[in-house]
Order: structure tokens, then C-alpha cells, then sequence
């Protein structure tokens, strides 16, 4: 079987979950690997990348919110259409999906079989819990952003019967984890200088931030920024005291895998960070909306001061997915 395993580069979880989920297709079938996105950087995957479009995505801002301009200059509609025309998806006979728009509008386009294997899928179930933003153009960029024939979905607890608890990979599954007082930071929607303002009156804490905003290193007060790189983020994430990031999925999964403190910061006008925040809430986590607000200063204060932390259970069920997606898909194609 051929496939194409299709990845949404924007944000950090797509990608992370790719290098465990690639080399488990790798090991069933003939696979090439696309990754879309204007805001990603593979050069350390430890997978060949075959298609590189810049797709239909959102632009980070630097106040914790999309670049709405951005993201509309970036977006052009021939472009995107450009890239649907040279996407050969005929020469495979399934597409897998993680939440990448161009392989699976032309996977519909094509009539071949595309099959969702993503978190955002899970947040669609009726099951999972509801965020208290209802934002129908939210939902609907969900909906009808990745159009796919099947779907199996991750999500911090397994709410349905196509649902199962996240994909945690080997660098973290492998790791043990220390605690070395120090906290992680990965807030990619704010500026260094926005973070430094607001983590820095927190003087009596060493902040290590991984930023999108610097290609160098450097150090003001008690907060160090660096670029991202798999290798550091992977050393600061295992010994950190705790975790503050985005409502994204892999992260905060990752930190609760190992067991480290957790407090998540929905991005501003992305629904499906504010559907992961009222999971997360509903797991005990701490939620803020805007790291610049006095409240949320206040939220910070008390989580550092925090010592409980939240039990759960994510036992390693990535290849049991795989195995049972590939079959539903082979009785699909028969």
C-alpha cells in the first residue's frame, strides 16, 4: 500500500506526533511524507520530507493572539490552488491526515480514500467537553479545513469510541524526567519582550523560554530565551518544575505524562485551543486567557506556589491505532 501521511506544520504537536507516527507506517507500508505550513522547521525530523507547501495556515502574532493580516497576505487563494494541482495524491491509494488542508482537498478532489489521524478530529465529538466560547466560525474552520472520509482522534481522555488518550513520544515516553527548579515556557503567540515583562517581576524564578521570535540565545534578569531546537526543549522540558504554554494538545499531554506542573494559555481567537482549555480545566488544570492581564499575574503567582499535581494515564496505544485504522482503510479500498 502507498500512502501519504500528510502533516499540518504550523505549531509544534503535529510534528511531534509525526516522529513516532512515521516510523510505525514506515514499518506497514510504502510512505512519503508532506508537511504544510508557513511558520515550521523540520530540520531536525528523522524522516525524509517528500512535499513542502506552505498550505492555508495562521501567522502567530506577538500579544497572544493570530496575526489576522498576516495570515490573509500569506494566504493566497492561487497559491493554495497552485499547490492542490501538483500534489500527485492519484499515485497513492490512501491519505492520512493530520489536520493539513492541501492533501485533503485533493484527496476529495481525487476520490482517494483520506482518513483523519489528529487531535482535531476528537475535538468534534459531541463527547468531548464544549468550550464556554461558542464560535461558530471556529467550529466550522474545523469542520471543513481538512475534509476527510474517516477519523481517528487523540484527546487527553478517550471520550468516544474513535477517541483514544494522546501519543506521547519515545524522546518523552524514554526520558526521566528530574526537577532542577527551573520552569519551561513555550508561548509561540507572544513577543520576548511581552514574556519578559511578565515572567521577569517574578524575580526568585528561573524562566526558560523557547522562543520563535530569536535565533540566538541570550539571558535578561532571570528569564533565558533560546530558539527552538528538539534536542534543548526535550533537556529544559524533563528536568523543569513546571510548564507554562499554549492550549495546544502535545505539549500540555506531554507535561501531564510527565507529571509536571501544568498552566496553559488558550490562544487568542483559535477555538480549538479554548475546546482543549475546557478539557484541561475539566482534568484540574489551571487556565488563564491573556498573560498581560492582572488577573492572569495573579494566576501565575498562585500556580508557582502550587505543589498538586494531576494524575493521569496515557499508556502507549499508538501502534493498536495505527494497525486498526490501516484495516478499517484496506476493507475501505477492497
Amino acid at each position: 500500500m502507498r500512502i501519504l501521511y500528510a502533516i499540518q506544520g504550523t505549531g509544534n504537536g503535529h510534528v511531534s506526533r509525526a516522529r513516532d507516527i512515521v516510523p510505525l507506517l514506515k514499518e506497514r507500508a510504502d510512505v512519503d511524507v508532506l508537511i504544510s505550513g508557513i511558520q515550521y522547521d523540520f530540520k531536525d525530523l528523522p524522516f525524509e520530507v517528500k512535499y513542502s507547501f506552505k498550505g492555508a495556515s495562521f501567522v502567530f502574532g506577538k500579544h497572544g493572539g493570530i496575526n489576522f493580516w498576516k495570515t490573509f497576505t500569506k494566504n493566497n487563494p492561487f497559491r493554495i490552488l497552485k499547490e492542490l494541482n501538483a500534489l500527485p495524491v492519484k499515485e497513492y491509494d490512501l491519505v492520512v491526515n493530520d489536520f493539513e488542508p492541501i492533501s485533503a482537498w485533493a484527496a476529495k478532489r481525487a476520490k482517494v480514500l483520506c482518513v483523519s489521524l489528529s487531535h482535531q478530529s476528537a475535538t468534534l465529538s459531541p463527547n468531548a467537553p464544549p468550550s464556554k466560547w461558542n464560535d461558530w466560525k471556529g467550529k466550522f474552520v474545523l469542520k471543513h479545513y481538512a475534509p476527510v472520509d474517516m477519523a481517528y482522534g487523540f484527546h487527553f481522555k478517550a471520550y468516544d469510541a474513535n477517541i483514544s488518550t494522546p501519543v506521547i513520544r519515545k524522546d518523552i515516553r524514554n526520558t526521566h524526567p528530574t526537577n532542577k527548579r527551573h520552569y519551561t515556557v513555550y508561548l509561540q503567540a507572544y513577543s520576548d519582550e511581552v514574556l519578559f515583562n511578565q515572567l521577569s517581576v517574578f524575580s526568585d524564578v528561573k524562566w526558560e523560554v523557547f522562543s520563535k521570535h530569536t535565533q540566538t540565545a541570550y539571558t535578561k534578569e532571570n528569564v533565558h530565551f533560546q530558539p527552538v531546537s528538539h534536542e534543548a526543549f526535550i533537556q529544559s522540558f524533563a528536568s523543569c518544575e513546571g510548564v507554562l504554554c499554549g492550549a495546544g494538545f502535545e505539549m500540555p499531554a506531554e507535561a501531564l505524562f510527565l507529571k509536571k506542573k501544568l498552566i496553559v494559555i488558550p490562544m487568542k481567537g483559535q477555538y480549538e485551543q479554548h475546546l482543549n482549555a475546557a478539557a484541561l480545566e475539566d482534568l484540574g488544570i489551571p487556565v488563564i486567557y491573556d498573560v498581560e492581564s492582572q488577573q492572569s499575574h495573579k494566576a501565575i503567582g498562585q500556580w508557582l506556589h502550587e505543589t498538586k499535581k494531576v494524575e493521569v494515564d496515557f499508556p502507549d496505544v499508538t501502534e493498536e491505532v495505527i494497525d486498526n485504522m490501516l484495516k478499517t482503510a484496506q476493507q475501505k479500498l477492497l
